[in-house]
């Protein structure tokens, strides 16, 4: 297998450019196996980046990772995200120990906040920090965050470390493009794009199978080439079949 493009964080240390994204996994026992199995496969393709949050299945998502990181832990760069109602500091310590129970892990390697609430910033950052201090995150970003809440988060003590912002963008969701990618790109802060493939919807649009015919590819594979074709930029998209990782890994 070729190396892994990676995306560089503003730490210095390098992530795989595609990793696992794990939104609606974990919701039905039926699939468990299935769902093991396949982020288990990625990571044996390289795509050791492997996304994941509180919310997801209401935990579930932390417990399938659990299962598909046993005995690996040291290969994958772990990202989870704690809920802006639970963004205290107390409630992100609570939460962030919550999470590192269900994964099975001692450290969470990208701690990011799942969307902006109405707890202050500065206490979450400090949260963040303290959790830094004590091992059990290696670094925090956060998730959905426009272009003013970026100029605030920075504008707090402390809120410089920020590793990431991690947003819906894929071909049919562009907005970011008029400010929060070219503020981003000037301050080499790495976008982390969940849904490249619109949830597969964009699989289906004519268009895009137009332009994979004549490129022997998928139309998904197309989607999700669009976001990859920017430096600084990690997809997370779902896959469950064998098929659908092989695909993406074919066009990383």
């Amino acid at each position: 297998m070729a190396d892994m493009r990676k995306v560089e964080l503003p730490s210095g240390e390098q992530v795989p450019a595609l990793g696992q994204g794990t939104w609606h996994m974990g919701e039905d026992r039926r699939r468990h196996a299935d769902e093991v199995a396949a982020l288990k496969l990625g990571i044996d393709l390289g795509m050791t980046l492997i996304d994941t949050a509180e919310m997801y299945a209401s935990g579930g998502a932390e417990e399938m990772t659990r299962e598909a990181i046993a005995g690996r832990r040291d290969e994958v760069f772990l990202v989870s995200k704690v809920l802006p109602s639970n963004a205290s500091r107390a409630g992100v310590i609570r939460s962030c120990e919550a999470s590192l129970r269900r994964l099975g892990t001692d450290r969470i390697d990208l701690y990011l906040l799942h969307w902006r609430g109405g707890v202050p910033l500065a206490e979450t950052v400090g949260a963040f920090e303290a959790l830094m201090r004590d091992g059990k995150i290696r670094h925090w970003g956060v998730s959905n965050f426009d272009t003013d809440d970026m100029e605030e988060l920075l504008s707090v003590a402390g809120g410089d470390a920020v590793q990431t912002n991690q947003i819906l963008y894929n071909l049919s969701s562009r907005g970011i493009e008029f400010d929060l990618v070219p503020w981003s790109d000037e301050r080499g802060m790495p976008l982390m794009a969940y849904s490249p493939m619109n949830q597969g919807s964009l699989g289906r649009d004519r268009r895009l199978e137009a332009i994979a015919e004549r490129h022997d590819a998928t139309p998904t594979q197309i989607a999700l080439a669009w976001v990859l074709r920017q430096k600084g930029v990690v997809a997370i998209p779902k896959a469950v079949r064998e098929s659908h990782l092989r695909e993406n890994l074919a066009v990383a």
